[in-house]
C-alpha cells in the first residue's frame, strides 16, 4: 500500500517469483502448520521510504498472517502500465516545431475502484494525472506459477537510483534494492546496444540521481491516451479438437538451420526458438530452447527472461556476456568460450556480444513458452514508452530520448556499429 502526491512516475519490473514443485509442496506443508493461529490483527507498515514525488510503505511478509496467506504485500506507486503487445499510437507534439511524432505502446486511463492485473515480469510505468493524492494497494504473489526464484520479493528498476533497502531486506523478506538495472552494465556496451553516445548511456545509469523511484514530471506528460475506459476480453487458449497422443507425438525438431530462423540479420546473425507451440511434448516437460549465432562483434540486445531461467551452453566461438540483477554491479561480466555453461536467472538482464570468432550457443529455458523482454531495439520496452516518460525518468533531452528509442531499428540481434561511432571493449 502506498501514498503518492502530485505528478508521479515510476518505472520498474514487477517480479512475481516462482519455484519448483518440491519447494511449493514443502511450503504448502509448512503453511498448514503456520496457519494454526487463534488471533488475527491489523498490520501496520514496517518501513517507509520517501521519494521525490511520493512514498512507498512495506509490510513484513514474514509475520504469521502473511505466511498463512501465502503472499507478501508491497506498497508502491503503480497506477497503470503499458501492455506488452504492440499498439502504436502517435503523440501530438504541440510544443515542438519539429513536427516529428512519438510512437509508444497503448496507454490506459484508470480511475478509483479499478483493479489492474499485470503479467509476471513485464515492465511498466505509471503517472498520476489527477489533482488529488493517489493511494494504491499492490499485492505481489510470490508463490504463483510464474515465479522461479525464492519467496523473497525482488523489484528490478529500469530508471532512477532506488534507495538502499538493506535494513528492510533483513526483516521484511525483501531483497536489498540496488540501482537501476542499467547501472550494472558496462557504459560502452550500453552505448553500442542503443546506438547512442557514452554520455547518454551514463544518463541511463542514473548514478547521481537521488530522487528515488517516484519522480516529478515538471511540466506534466503530453501523450496520446484513450478518452474512455477500454474493456478487453480475456483471451482463452483454443485447441483444434485433435489431441496429440503419446504414440503419435513428435519428440524432436531441428533448429540448427539458419533458414528456419525466427530472427535473422544479414550483418548480425540469427536466432531460432523451439517451444510447445511447435513441439507439443515441451508442454509436458515445461521446457523450451533457443539456438543462435552471432557474427563478429554483433550483439544480442540486452533483455530479460520474463517467465523462465535460462541455461546457456556455448557451442563454438567466443564472446562477452554480462548478466545484471537488482544489484549495482553485474552478477557476471566476462568472456565465454566453447564448452562453457552459464545460468541466467529469471528477470536478470543479459547481453551477449560475439568475439572475433563469432558466437554460437543453445539455451534451455524452464518454461514451455519462454518469453523475453528486450531493453534495446525496435521491440524494446524503451521503444514502447513515450518520449516524455524517458525525459523525466532519465533527465535527458527530447533528442536524447528519441535517439534512445529509434537509433536501433533491429529486433533482438544488433549488428556491430562502425568504428567511427565507437566500439565497446574488444573481445579477442
Amino acid at each position: 500500500m502506498a501514498n503518492s502526491s502530485l505528478l508521479s512516475i515510476t518505472l520498474c519490473l514487477l517480479l512475481l517469483c516462482h519455484s519448483c514443485l518440491a519447494a511449493r509442496q514443502s511450503r504448502q506443508q509448512d503453511q498448514q502448520n503456520e496457519c494454526r493461529m487463534q488471533n488475527l490483527s491489523p498490520l501496520e507498515p514496517a518501513r517507509r521510504l520517501q521519494h521525490e514525488a511520493g512514498a512507498t510503505e512495506f509490510w513484513d511478509q514474514n509475520v504469521d498472517q502473511m505466511q498463512c496467506a501465502g503472499q507478501g504485500i508491497l506498497g508502491t506507486m503503480l497506477p497503470g502500465c503499458p501492455e506488452t503487445y504492440q499498439s502504436l499510437q502517435q503523440s501530438q507534439e504541440g510544443r515542438q516545431a519539429q513536427g516529428s511524432r512519438d510512437q509508444h505502446q497503448k496507454v490506459r486511463q484508470f480511475r478509483q475502484g479499478d483493479i489492474i492485473a499485470l503479467p509476471a515480469g513485464v515492465a511498466h510505468w505509471s503517472y498520476n494525472n489527477g489533482n488529488d493524492q493517489l493511494v494504491l494497494v499492490v499485492v505481489h504473489d510470490t508463490s504463483n506459477n510464474d515465479n522461479q526464484l525464492d519467496q523473497n520479493l525482488r523489484r528490478f528498476f529500469l530508471a532512477g537510483n532506488p534507495q538502499q533497502q538493506q535494513q528492510a531486506g533483513s526483516f521484511l523478506g525483501v531483497e536489498r534494492a540496488g540501482n537501476n538495472i542499467f547501472q550494472g552494465f558496462d557504459t560502452q556496451i550500453l552505448a553500442e546496444a542503443f546506438g547512442v553516445s557514452t554520455d547518454t548511456a551514463r544518463k541511463l545509469q542514473n548514478e547521481n540521481d537521488r530522487r528515488g523511484n517516484i519522480v516529478r514530471a515538471k511540466e506534466g506528460l503530453q501523450m496520446i491516451r484513450p478518452q474512455r475506459f477500454d474493456e478487453e476480453e480475456e483471451r482463452e487458449t483454443r485447441y483444434n479438437g485433435l489431441e496429440e497422443t503419446l504414440c503419435t507425438m513428435r519428440f524432436g525438431e531441428n533448429i540448427a538451420d539458419s533458414e528456419r530462423a525466427d530472427v535473422y540479420s544479414a550483418r548480425g546473425g540469427w536466432i531460432s526458438t523451439l517451444n510447445s507451440h511447435n513441439l507439443r511434448i515441451l508442454r509436458d516437460l515445461q521446457l523450451s530452447a533457443e539456438r543462435g549465432f552471432l557474427y563478429k562483434n554483433a550483439l544480442v540486445a540486452p533483455h530479460w527472461n520474463i517467465n523462465a531461467h535460462s541455461v546457456i551452453y556455448i557451442i563454438r566461438g567466443n564472446g562477452r556476456v554480462q548478466i545484471v540483477g537488482n544489484s549495482n554491479r553485474p552478477a557476471y561480466d566476462g568472456e565465454v568460450r566453447q564448452g562453457q555453461l552459464l545460468i541466467v536467472p529469471q528477470n536478470f538482464a543479459v547481453v551477449k556480444q560475439a568475439g572475433n570468432q563469432g558466437l554460437e550457443w543453445i539455451s534451455f529455458k524452464t518454461n514451455d513458452v519462454a518469453k523475453i523482454s528486450p531493453l534495446a531495439g525496435r521491440t524494446s520496452v524503451i521503444r514502447a514508452m513515450p518520449e516524455e516518460v524517458l525525459m523525466n525518468a532519465y533527465q535527458i533531452s527530447r533528442d536524447e530520448a528519441r535517439r534512445l528509442k529509434y537509433n536501433r531499428e533491429e529486433v533482438t540481434i544488433l549488428s556491430p556499429r562502425s568504428s567511427s561511432q565507437g566500439q565497446g571493449r574488444a573481445i579477442v
